[in-house]
């Protein structure tokens, strides 16, 4: 179990390095003078011409590659929680890229409540068991569950304001990798008995297909409307999602006594206190001071990396 939660840290340090890092990349070829207009294929392989660009890109398998070994060493219950710090680490990151300029009190709160959230959750909870494998009828019971609220989700979310879109999108969003993360708990349980096992599997498939439908929803998400809505649906709902799918389809456990279900709502209104208000900051949005080497108040460098951040 410990094994599990060191790993889970590693692998949030290493998704908020990607997102920093492809940040810094999209910038970079903005003030490069490569202009984004719209939707560009070549837009990948533009970026990569950044050095600090592929760091992210690298850093983005390794986060993947730790969250696998995370999963298949501890429960879901345990696991999407704790993933949820790579806010806290992104906030870390820029916080120390700007020295600080311009942050306020209510920044620092929400990152204090964010991991006394997180603690107190994990530690009224206790999640512990679960089984490698979940019955082909709670997959496809649970399958057409998330389908039906995704798609909800993203109807509900094709009108009204930006803000309104983004929530919802948003929400979408975190549904999917909340599902997501269930579907690599499953293909963890097969690494053990080599790639025949693996590939012989329905789960990397589905994830591949699964996993390249919600990178487009994050992107339409983030090109809804700002990011402070957007961004609580991605941090709540992927571990909410999964915390749910490790219950009820991996038989994982969490404490149900009176004392310890109010600790578990004390710890997830105050985590989602934290996300909130943190998702709110100058510096998550793009509004703070510009990052070493930048214009300051550059249109759209700020417009960019609205769109490119997660």
């Amino acid at each position: 179990m410990e094994l599990a939660i060191v790993l889970s840290l590693a692998a949030s340090f290493c998704t908020a390095t990607s997102s920093i890092c492809q940040r810094l990349g999209a910038r970079n070829l903005e003030s490069s003078g490569h202009q984004v207009h719209g939707f560009d294929p070549l837009l990948v392989f533009r970026l990569a011409t950044q050095p600090v660009w592929l760091v992210g890109f690298a850093a983005m398998l390794a986060g993947f590659a730790l969250q696998v070994s995370a999963l298949h060493y501890g429960p879901l219950a345990l696991v999407q929680p704790i993933l949820a710090v790579e806010l806290l680490f992104v906030f870390g990151y820029l916080a120390t890229l700007t020295r600080c300029r311009g942050m306020r009190w209510r920044e620092w709160l929400a990152a204090a409540g964010m991991s006394a959230g997180l603690s107190v959750f994990l530690r009224a909870a206790s999640p512990s068991g679960g089984q490698p494998h979940a019955s082909a009828l709670s997959w496809w019971l649970a399958g057409l569950v998330m389908l039906v609220l995704v798609a909800t989700a993203v109807a509900v979310g094709s009108h009204g304001s930006p803000t309104r879109r983004a929530a919802w999108l948003g929400v979408a969003t975190g549904l999917s990798w909340g599902f997501i993360a269930a579907v690599i708990k499953e293909l963890t349980s097969h690494i053990g008995d080599g790639t025949g096992a693996i590939f012989g599997n329905w789960s990397p498939y589905v994830l591949v297909v699964v996993g390249a439908a919600t990178m487009v929803l994050t992107s339409h998400a983030m090109a809804a409307g700002p990011l402070a809505a957007s961004q609580p649906g991605f941090t709540l709902g992927d571990p909410i999602t999964a915390i749910l799918l490790g219950v009820f389809m991996f038989n994982e456990s969490l404490a149900t006594s009176p004392a310890a279900l109010a600790g578990e709502v004390l710890g997830l209104v105050v985590l989602a206190f934290g996300v909130w208000e943190l998702s709110r900051s100058d510096l998550i949005t793009g509004g703070a001071p510009p990052l070493p080497g930048e214009t300051a108040g550059h249109p759209a460098e700020r417009e960019l990396s609205r769109r490119s951040w997660h």
